[in-house]
């Protein structure tokens, strides 16, 4: 889409998730957190536990508007080239930020956020060039099924029978099968967004794309918030269902946290349509904008800084050193809060550094694109 015809509450929406990552990812001290700022430990569902789903529910809804004027001439190898360009791109950002600063080949984590969302962006792609919306639909159900299928039906090679425990089950033994020394650092065994539970993630794009084509229907702006309200509804109740015999879990992206999650999407963009495109809040949401048209910039730079931030080292007292990181935090937050909000407001300033950057960049009209 021109700029000048973009969806300034798909823009605002995607600008309030990055700011919410950015927020999450980088607390002061990782020992001082309030609660809902934290991932579930493994089944459950906290507003961070959002972020990831509402990114991927947001691509869905990306291609429909990018792609919308495509489908009477379908899939072209011109634009199938154009998506795999793109994916390959977003996809080798992410293994760049994970090779970043050291570049050791031998233990690079080669699953991550950015490669997810190369991989869901490219398979929702070229299934709305090639589908219709009922047949998306179905694909959607299918994956879900099959996965929730595959994770309690299936037994564990070498461990025995089905399990949904972090080192036990079907895709934590596929991760080590295909990724092994390349996993997440933090377990080495598995890894939070592994091959297999990318498949049920392609549901949530999927579930983004049926919402951009709600938004594009023909009636009035009041039916078309009634539609994304009342399938959002549909979505959370099904989700909190299913979750009573496949937990909600981040983790393992279970059929019933895409359910939930793309739920909650749906009508946080039915909020964010009808506050900012029909009722015309636009002047309140543009600190959300600047984030949201330069997402991936404001990803990969954040993720940077911090990573720069944290292996500079400087003295601090005799014979000790602190990284820049710490330093900041230790004499310019600690002294004047409490633990936890010094933690949160440590994190505040580095959304409110990124927010006058992107301000910056959106006067002087700079997009990164890909």
């Amino acid at each position: 889409m021109k700029m000048n015809d973009r969806l300034l509450s798909l823009d605002a929406f995607r600008g309030i998730t990055v700011a919410g990552m950015i927020l999450v990812n980088n607390p002061g001290s990782w020992e001082h957190i309030y609660p809902p700022l934290e991932h579930a430990p493994w089944n459950g569902c906290t507003p961070t536990d959002l972020i990831f789903p509402f990114f991927l529910f947001i691509v869905g809804t990306s291609i429909h508007f990018a792609y919308q004027d495509k489908l009477a001439e379908g899939l072209t190898k011109k634009v199938f080239f154009k998506i795999l360009r793109r994916a390959l791109i977003i996809f080798l950002l992410g293994f760049f930020l994970a090779l970043f600063p050291r570049f050791n080949f031998e233990t690079v984590r080669i699953p991550g956020v950015l490669q997810r969302i190369s991989v869901v962006f490219f398979f929702a792609s070229i299934l709305y060039l090639k589908t219709n919306w009922l047949t998306q639909l179905r694909v959607a159900v299918a994956l879900l099924v099959g996965y929730y299928l595959m994770m309690t039906l299936i037994s564990v090679p070498g461990v025995g029978p089905p399990s949904l425990e972090p080192e036990t089950n079907l895709g934590a033994w596929l991760d080590r099968l295909l990724l092994d020394g390349h996993l997440w650092v933090q377990s080495k065994t598995w890894d939070p967004e592994g091959v297999l539970s990318t498949v049920p993630a392609i549901a949530t794009a999927i579930l983004g794309m049926l919402a951009g084509k709600i938004i594009s229907m023909e009636e009035s702006p009041a039916e078309k918030i009634v539609w994304l309200f009342f399938a959002g509804c549909i979505l959370i109740v099904l989700g909190l269902g299913w979750g009573m015999i496949f937990p909600i879990n981040k983790a393992l992206w279970t059929s019933s946290y895409v359910l939930y999650t793309g739920g909650i999407a749906m009508q946080f963009l039915a909020c964010c349509y009808w506050l900012i495109d029909v009722k015309g809040f636009k002047k309140v949401a543009m600190p959300f904008v600047y984030y949201g048209v330069n997402a991936l910039f404001v990803f990969v730079a954040s993720a940077l800084l911090v990573k720069i931030l944290g292996r500079i080292k400087i003295e601090d007292g005799p014979d000790k050193t602190i990284s820049v990181w710490g330093y900041l935090y230790k004499y310019f937050y600690e002294p004047f809060f409490s633990p936890v909000n010094a933690s949160l407001f440590f994190a505040l300033s580095l959304v409110l550094i990124f927010l006058l950057i992107l301000w910056l960049m959106y006067r002087k009209k700079i997009f990164v694109k890909i």
